[in-house]
């Protein structure tokens, strides 16, 4: 069972690193588009503790997140889009909002009794699995900051989470596609950064001869299936987020099914992303 202290210890790292990247920004640089269209700064910022307050509701309010769910029908295609807005204020206000924000989720999520499901759109999750999709939502909006900024961001065992719903999101990617659900598995191995904040999860750890550097392996899915997805964890997660394009990527597909998975990929719900154009250029 997935630890649910550490998973928020590693959702508070990747907030705090956001964080620590737009907190100094000048009120001006809130303002600059992101390669998400149509997005700034402070429409990053402003989902993120959008969908905080959301899932808070979820936690803590179910009736009135199913309110919230309700009013979505009549607008399935914008309703993020509009919650995104409903929180745009002046940056000094968003920052606190958010951190105010995600701090009571954090709360809420632990205080949550074992076994409990939380509602959300679809489908119903564990506090636990709620927490990983927030740091995979944190990290994939941070990546556009990041990009934004023109920063390089230090990949951290956290991304182990992001690695995770990957794989476990494999025949969403399909069916959100309009596409049959492969019954044949998938073999995915990852290169992991071996970085800090591994948190919640364990690596199985291989490497060379004693004194040398190694590298964190990780392993989803039968050994002995056909198809099979292999590079490095940071290029799966861009992946898997649509924050890169698979020809900007390091990954190898051996089988139909990874092949196929691999262009529609999409580790968060909703419709299918637009994704990003290829630059050309790998990460």
């Amino acid at each position: 069972m997935p630890d649910l202290a550490a998973l928020l210890a590693d959702l508070d790292a990747e907030s705090g690193d956001l964080d620590a990247r737009v907190g100094p920004l000048p009120d001006a640089h809130w303002t600059r588009l992101t390669p998400a269209d149509g997005w700034t700064i402070a429409h990053q910022v402003a989902h993120l503790a959008w969908t905080d307050h959301v899932a808070l509701l979820a936690a803590t309010d179910p009736a009135a997140f199913h309110a919230s769910v309700a009013s979505a029908a009549g607008d399935p295609f914008r309703f993020v889009d509009r919650g995104t807005e409903s929180f745009l204020c002046p940056p000094a206000e968003l920052l606190q909002r958010w951190r105010a924000g995600r701090a009571a989720l954090a709360e809420a999520l632990a205080a949550t009794p074992p076994g409990v499901k939380l509602p959300w759109y679809g489908t119903a999750m564990s506090p636990a699995s709620m927490a990983t999709a927030r740091i995979m939502e944190t990290w994939a909006h941070g990546q556009d900051i990041a990009d934004t900024l023109g920063h390089r961001r230090t990949p951290t065992d956290r991304l182990r989470h992001i690695a995770y719903l990957g794989v476990r999101t494999l025949g969403h990617s399909f069916m959100t596609h309009g596409r049959d659900i492969p019954a044949a598995p998938v073999r995915v191995e990852l290169i992991g950064p071996s970085g800090p904040g591994a948190g919640a999860v364990r690596s199985e750890e291989r490497g060379g001869e004693p004194g040398t550097s190694r590298q964190s392996i990780w392993e989803f899915g039968p050994s002995d299936a056909t198809d099979r997805v292999v590079g490095p964890a940071l290029d799966f997660c861009l992946l898997v987020t649509q924050r890169r394009h698979r020809a900007d990527l390091a990954l190898v597909a051996t089988g139909p099914v990874a092949d196929e998975w691999l262009d529609i990929a999409q580790a968060f719900a909703g419709p299918p992303g637009a994704g990003r154009e290829p630059s050309g250029a790998r990460s």
